[in-house]
């Protein structure tokens, strides 16, 4: 199997100024990601950066960095264009796991390639795991995702889904008995054909997209399918906060 993993990073955060550069035991967090990456069986690990800065301090670490244009809108617009200044086309598998994940499982980016590869069906594959509270269920910042028998996803909602019409509580998959299967909690990593993800950025937004706000309803709205890895283990937490960072400086441990 061969694949690259592309890290979108970008400099301006409103809740967490130069995330990207922020100290992470010693290296900035953007570096540290590319490190658990490399722990992947990738065959590249490129950043697509925003900015100078994150260039410069990717390069002081020996990882690999590119400069694209500050004006993208998301990061697969920038990652269409980090496909153009790699060469990568056709078949190629391609990775995206956010510059915020430095807790990122290896074996996670591996499944999501793999599952890639196994589905030619697909243009794109992701993961998701089992929600355990109904709290996290109702969450409309936690997002689910409802798939079909082979694990090809229906539909990405920011609302509880499914939705059970004869089970009163909001954990009912919990409850003694029950034999349905329970909500999934989508993980946001992407697994992408390389050509697909070049046409991305051409394809009509969807009017669902901008309802949820949710980006991967586009290639299901042009009808696209996303082959989905399920996974009994929750990801590490991400960081978008402040408090975010300092959790992820106490579960961090620095390789070697």
């Amino acid at each position: 199997m061969s694949f690259s993993v592309l890290i979108p990073a970008r400099l301006a955060s409103s809740r967490l100024p130069n995330k990207p550069l922020a100290d992470l035991h010693g290296q900035p967090m953007v570096v540290r990601v590319a490190e658990r990456a490399r722990l992947s069986q990738a065959q590249q690990v490129v950043v697509a950066a925003d900015d100078p800065a994150i260039v410069q301090a990717c390069h002081k670490a020996h990882v690999q960095c590119i400069l694209t244009d500050p004006g993208h809108r998301s990061g697969s617009d920038r990652l269409a264009q980090a496909c153009e200044m790699l060469g990568l086309s056709g078949n190629d598998i391609v990775v995206n796991v956010q510059g915020d994940e430095p807790l990122i499982d290896p074996r996670l980016i591996d499944a999501v390639a793999s599952l890639l590869v196994s589905r030619p069906d697909c243009s794109m594959s992701t993961a998701a795991h089992p929600i355990e509270t109904g709290q996290d269920f109702l969450n409309p910042n936690i997002v689910k995702v409802v798939t079909d028998a082979r694990q090809t996803a229906l539909y990405f909602s920011r609302a509880p889904i499914p939705f059970g019409r004869d089970v009163a509580p909001s954990d009912w998959w919990l409850q003694s008995g029950c034999e349905l299967p329970g909500p999934l909690r989508h993980v946001g990593i992407y697994g992408y054909r390389a050509s697909f993800l070049r046409q991305f950025p051409t394809l009509e937004p969807a009017p669902l997209e901008q309802l949820e706000c949710l980006e991967q309803l586009r290639a299901l709205w042009h009808g696209h399918r996303i082959a989905v890895h399920l996974t009994h283990e929750a990801p590490g937490p991400g960081v978008d906060t402040p408090a975010d960072l300092e959790h992820a400086r106490q579960m961090f441990r620095p390789p070697g």
